[in-house]
């Protein structure tokens, strides 16, 4: 755990405005591997659906006004992505993240939902947006899809890679930050060339 706070742009969400900090009712360790968990999602589906992982790592440092707070992050760069493939990456975490706490025996209605991760959602608008692919927050748009629909889409593929995705997050959990290499070493997913398109899912 880090002794001071990462910088702002590490805690920073796509739009260059500071995460949501949200409490977890759990403790440090249990809380440390739900991250490791997010983050395994967002790698492990980048990773399956063609796209370069370049790190993916739990951020946790001590608060100044004592205890911890956690973060993470997960580099990656894409190109040529089927657009609702890229939109299932960005909403893995969240998915993963929960499904740690009911395999986990830890669900709790409080504890869903501060995995809530509306940052990860509206940077997948965004950035598919920008290529005329329109996701609805609560309604399907004409041509598009909804978020709960995408959220499907990465529910679906959590339960047929959840196998990585555990694996994923227990190593991270020990190590902090893992490489994409690493991460396809662990799995045995290719982690495909380095392409123009990088960005972010946190």
């Amino acid at each position: 755990m880090r002794t001071t706070t990462p910088a702002p742009e590490v805690l920073s969400d796509y739009f260059g405005k500071p995460k949501p900090l949200l409490t977890m009712p759990l403790s440090y360790e249990q809380a440390r591997l739900g991250m490791a968990f997010h983050e395994a999602g967002h790698a492990v589906l980048a990773m399956a659906y063609g796209m370069h992982v370049v790190t993916s790592e739990v951020i946790a440092w001590e608060a100044e006004s004592g205890g911890w707070r956690l973060s993470g992050n997960t580099a990656w760069s894409a190109n040529s992505v089927p657009a609702w493939h890229f939109a299932a990456m960005g909403g893995a975490g969240e998915i993963a993240q929960v499904n740690y706490l009911m395999l986990y025996g830890l669900w709790t209605p409080e504890r869903a939902l501060a995995c809530a991760a509306d940052h990860d959602r509206e940077q997948a608008i965004a950035i598919l947006a920008d290529h005329g692919v329109r996701i609805g927050r609560d309604h399907v748009p004409a041509g598009g899809k909804s978020w709960p629909m995408v959220q499907g889409m990465a529910r679906r593929k959590i339960s047929h890679l959840w196998r990585e995705i555990r694996t994923v997050a227990h190593a991270m959990n020990e190590n902090t930050v893992l490489t994409g290499d690493q991460i396809a070493d662990v799995t045995g997913l290719a982690n495909r060339a380095v392409s123009v398109r990088e960005g972010d899912a946190a």
